[in-house]
């Protein structure tokens, strides 16, 4: 478990256009991820958005893709990486960013279990982060591949966590 000093919140991908593409309970990963931000805010833990700067082919307009969804919006304050690549950390600032503020622990968030989360928890790992996923906090479009994402494979890696467990842990 990780202390509320040193630990950043990751909010990856929930972008309105990403989160159009999943399954029914979207707004319940939308509502869970705004606990867990309000929380981070609460205790000074920063919080760290991550969007994907690909665009759909029938994006025309790569800001309006890369819009937040404006139930998790950022605040003024806090930092936005645009990725390019699967993973958080290939190509980004994210690293430099952790780092400036002595960052050890990272939660994570996000869209999607077997995509953008899968690769930035092992690039995480194998940079030597503490590791927590809000279990009810990200999602996948295929939710078997979530569920076994989450029961089985990111254990070994991280503490899997719902959002209201971790809220206990302080």
């Amino acid at each position: 478990m990780e202390q509320t000093q040193n630990t950043a919140l990751l909010v990856i991908d929930m972008q309105e256009e990403i989160l159009a593409t999943m399954p029914d309970e979207t707004s319940v990963i939308i509502e869970n991820t705004g606990k867990a931000i309000t929380s981070a805010r609460y205790y000074n833990i920063p919080v760290i958005y991550v969007v994907a700067g690909k665009t759909h082919p029938a994006t025309r307009n790569i800001d309006e893709s890369m819009k937040v969804h404006p139930d998790l919006l950022p605040g003024n304050e806090e930092v936005t990486v645009m990725r390019r690549r699967v993973s958080a950390f290939t190509g980004t600032d994210l690293e430099i960013i952790l780092r400036s503020f002595n960052i050890r622990n990272i939660v994570l968030t996000g869209i999607s279990t077997s995509g953008a989360i899968l690769s930035t928890l092992c690039e995480a790992a194998d940079k030597g982060y503490g590791l927590t996923v809000l279990l009810d906090c990200c999602a996948d479009p295929d939710k078997e591949v979530h569920r076994i994402f989450m029961s089985k494979l990111f254990p070994c890696q991280a503490e899997v966590v719902t959002v209201d467990e971790w809220f206990n842990w302080w």
